[in-house]
C-alpha cells in the first residue's frame, strides 16, 4: 500500500529550511573567503557544543574554545594572502587603455592601434589616473572596464612633471566600482605593495613587492625630472604604466610610472617608480578627488 500523501503544511517546515539555507548560503559568497572561514569554524565550535550537552556532557563553550577552532581552520585552510585579498579589492576600479593614432601608410586615414597601458577609475564618474605617455599623442583612447565594457575616453587634464594624465570615459559601466585612495605618507621601506596593470597589454595582472624607497627622482624619457617618487620592486613591465600601486588595505597609493632600465630591453630589471597619489591630486590645476 502507499502512503498517504503528505499535507501541504507538512512540507512548510522543509521549505522555510531550503529558503533559509539559501539565504545564508548567498551572505557566505558576499563575504571574502578568509571571513567566510572563520564563520564557519565559529559555527562549527558553537554546534559541537550544542551536541555535546545534548548528548548528556555538559560542556561550557569557553574563549579558548572558540581560539583552538579558528585556529584550527587557519591551520587547515588555506587561505588567501595579503597581496591576493589587496588585488580582489582594487581590481573592479583597474582599467585597460588602448590608444589609436591615424595609420600613414593608409590614403584613407584609418586608425591604428599603437600602444596599451594601465588606468585607475577614482570616481562613479568615470574619472581615470594614467601617465601623460600613455595617452599623449593618441588620436583616440579607448578604455576597457574590469566587467568588459568599453568606451572611447578624452583627456581633461595632464601634469607633465609627473607623466600624469585624467581621463574620462564616455560610456560607463552599470556598476562602476571606484578605487579607494590612500596616503603615500605612511609609507616605509620595506611595506608590502602591489601593482595591478596590463604587461605587455596581457592582463589584469598582478605582481607583488615592497617599497624599496622613498622621494626618489627619475628622468623620463623625454628628459623630464620627476621627483617624490615611490621606488618599489613589485615587476612593472612596458603596459603597467598608469595602473595603480596600492597597499595591503586595497587603497590606491602611487601610479606606476617608470622602470629603471639601462639597457634598450625595457624589461623589469628589478626596480619600478610611481608617483604618489598626493602628487597625482595636487598638481593638475583640478582636483579629481
Amino acid at each position: 500500500m502507499l502512503p498517504a500523501p503528505a499535507k501541504a503544511d507538512d512540507t512548510y517546515p522543509a521549505r522555510t529550511a531550503l529558503r533559509s539555507t539559501s539565504k545564508i548560503s548567498q551572505q557566505l559568497q558576499r563575504l571574502p573567503l578568509w571571513a567566510a572561514l572563520l564563520l564557519c569554524a565559529l559555527i562549527t565550535a558553537t554546534l559541537t557544543w550544542a551536541l555535546t550537552r545534548q548528548a548528556g556532557a555538559p560542556q561550557r563553550l569557553t574563549q579558548d574554545d572558540i581560539n583552538a577552532a579558528v585556529l584550527h581552520t587557519l591551520n587547515t585552510q588555506e587561505l588567501p594572502s595579503r597581496a591576493a585579498r589587496a588585488a580582489q579589492l582594487i581590481a573592479p576600479s583597474v582599467v585597460r587603455v588602448q590608444t589609436q593614432e591615424e595609420d600613414k601608410k593608409n590614403p584613407q586615414g584609418e586608425l591604428q592601434n599603437t600602444g596599451v597601458g594601465s588606468g585607475v577609475v577614482i570616481s562613479e564618474e568615470g574619472v581615470i589616473l594614467t601617465n601623460l605617455h600613455v595617452v599623449q599623442g593618441a588620436k583616440r583612447i579607448q578604455v576597457t572596464f574590469a566587467d568588459g565594457t568599453e568606451s572611447e575616453a578624452l583627456v581633461i587634464g595632464v601634469q607633465p612633471e609627473n607623466d600624469l594624465a585624467v581621463i574620462k570615459a564616455k560610456r560607463l559601466p552599470d556598476d562602476l566600482q571606484p578605487a579607494t585612495l590612500g596616503s603615500s605618507q605612511n609609507l616605509q621601506p620595506g611595506d608590502e605593495v602591489v601593482a595591478v596593470g596590463f604587461p605587455f597589454g596581457i592582463g589584469p595582472s598582478v605582481s607583488a613587492g615592497v617599497v624599496s624607497g622613498l622621494n626618489r627622482s627619475f628622468g623620463s624619457e623625454d628628459k623630464t625630472l620627476m621627483r617624490g617618487l615611490i621606488q618599489a620592486d613589485a615587476a612593472a613591465n612596458p603596459g603597467n604604466s598608469g595602473g595603480p600601486l596600492i597597499n595591503m588595505a586595497g587603497e590606491v597609493v602611487g601610479i606606476v610610472t617608470a622602470i629603471l632600465n639601462p639597457t634598450a630591453a625595457r624589461t623589469f630589471i628589478g626596480i619600478v617608480f610611481a608617483a604618489t597619489i598626493e602628487s597625482a591630486g595636487g598638481g593638475m590645476g583640478m582636483s579629481p578627488f
